[in-house]
């Protein structure tokens, strides 16, 4: 390339943008899972990849993030077939040979045969915005029977880029900044509180009763919402998080209940955080907030037919694991059509979700019906993968509960454990010369010590004078539980007062 030859080139040049010139509410929000101990583990990682033998360990086990996949979970066969036909729809034309071959099974060419048709033909084209619209009555379809015929509708359900994205959708146009307040559980997925503050909105923390298995106290959160009122900030939103993440915790169906008259009372909109709902163990039953909203509604003529709720659910968690593929949807129950309008047009701005994301909600949520080719098989490893996810759960539950130092609830569902650690004056000042949080502290030595990277409780918020962490119970095998109480033995003697 020839010189260029410019003319009034006698300038200095303009400095670069610096966090002074960038928007406050992005520098603000905070994502404590991907934070520093999930950046020190991805360098941790970068060492062993050039080293095998240069640290303490040999893997990193990565407990801070609910990502099956990335712990060898297994794809369903029947979903991930269904997938590769839809990316090559040519498959379609060798059916008979890869069926007798059994690569694929005949169902599986039935069910893209179904979705390509709702598609429109190809998955690599736009979508409506809302969603397709034969998924969406997929997931209409399975609302209802879930909720024991209680009917829901397709033109109620947006399908979305996993649930963060329905998050962020009602977020963004319920929150009207400072004066907006929201209801946050207490630990809570940081997800809300990020959103919030790149809304420039204010949290209302409410906070869950550990001692008795993380449920809610609807008599304090009341108070709170007076106290908000008095405050000038109106309490808009509350965030319902069923099973708990980070906690794990199930809520009962009395206590849903009395979230409701709640809203009902003073006009707040319930976010229904519900994608754990396939990850419930030791027989403890989930209520979804739609089917109990409708009990009130029956049992209570009037009182609760003003409840705005919308409920999410998502692919990447349960059995189906689906994380990359971004998949999810929002039910929106009570919505004015003025409202609903503003949610479209966000959704428009997006232009659409991820096509094939869409098509694994139908895959998660309408699997292979018994006499089909897929169905022994499908039961199968959905079956296992549920059974290996809970085994793990009791073996580490059953690990915390034996250790000094350390305290935890029984895991109810969800992918983690969120025990409280007991720490000594001198761990907490050792912490503190580190400036470092004392739970924050314990996770960095965890990982130093064993390469387990874990999230600390600060990070989901927790009652002050209290420390925990959240581990999922995702990575296979037990040899990195056995490696942890180790440690846990170790540190607790190390920092004994």
């Amino acid at each position: 390339m020839s010189p260029l030859s410019l003319e009034n080139n006698d300038f200095q040049p303009a400095p670069k943008l610096s966090l002074k010139d960038i928007n406050e509410n992005v520098v603000d929000a905070k994502f404590a899972i991907r934070g520093s101990i999930s950046i020190k583990a991805e360098d941790l990682q970068v060492q062993l990849n050039k080293n095998p033998h240069c640290l303490p360990f040999d893997e990193i086990t990565v407990a801070n993030i609910g990502n099956p996949q990335e712990l060898n979970q297994k794809p369903l066969t029947f979903a991930r077939q269904v997938v590769s036909i839809l990316q090559y729809p040519e498959l379609l034309n060798n059916r008979d040979v890869l069926t007798k071959e059994k690569i694929f099974n005949s169902d599986s060419f039935d069910r893209a045969e179904r979705l390509l048709r709702d598609i429109g033909g190809s998955v690599g084209a736009y979508s409506a915005s809302q969603g397709v619209y034969g998924i969406r009555k997929t997931a209409a379809e399975y609302i209802t029977k879930r909720d024991g015929g209680e009917p829901s509708y397709p033109e109620d359900i947006f399908l979305t880029t996993g649930a963060t994205s329905a998050a962020s959708y009602l977020l963004s146009v319920l929150c009207r900044g400072p004066q907006t307040g929201v209801l946050i559980p207490i630990p809570q997925y940081p997800l809300y509180t990020a959103t919030l503050a790149l809304n420039k909105s204010t949290m209302i923390p409410y906070y869950l009763d550990e001692e008795s298995a993380w449920s809610t106290n609807t008599t304090e959160i009341e108070k709170l919402v007076l106290d908000s009122i008095k405050k000038g900030i109106k309490p808009s939103v509350i965030v319902v998080i069923n099973p708990g993440n980070p906690t794990g915790a199930v809520l009962s169906e009395l206590a849903i209940a009395k979230i409701f008259q709640i809203a009902a009372k003073y006009g707040i909109v319930v976010l229904a955080d519900e994608v754990y709902q396939e990850n419930i163990f030791d027989g403890v039953q989930f209520h979804s907030t739609k089917k109990v909203l409708r009990g009130l509604q029956k049992q209570y003529p009037g009182k609760f037919d003003n409840i705005q709720l919308a409920s999410m659910h998502s692919t990447s968690k349960g059995v189906f694991g689906e994380c990359g593929q971004r998949g999810g949807y929002m039910e929106l129950v009570g919505f004015t059509d003025e409202v609903r309008q503003l949610l479209l047009k966000l959704a428009c701005l997006a232009v659409c979700s991820v096509v094939t994301g869409q098509a694994m909600v139908d895959l998660m949520l309408l699997p292979p019906k018994k006499g089909d080719a897929s169905y022994e098989l499908d039961k199968k490893e959905r079956q296992e993968i549920f059974d290996a996810m809970y085994e793990r759960a009791r073996k580490l539950y059953a690990m915390f509960d034996k250790l000094d130092g350390i305290e935890c609830q029984k895991p109810q569902g969800a992918m983690y454990l969120y025990p409280s650690l007991i720490l000594s004056k001198k761990a907490i000042a050792k912490a503190e010369s580190l400036n470092l949080t004392p739970d924050e502290f314990y996770c960095h030595e965890l990982l130093d010590a064993t390469g387990i990277c874990t999230v600390p409780g600060s990070g989901f918020g927790q009652k002050k004078g209290t420390y925990h962490l959240r581990t999922t119970f995702l990575a296979p095998g037990i040899e990195w539980i056995n490696k942890w109480e180790k440690f846990h033995k170790h540190f607790y003697e190390k920092y004994q007062d």
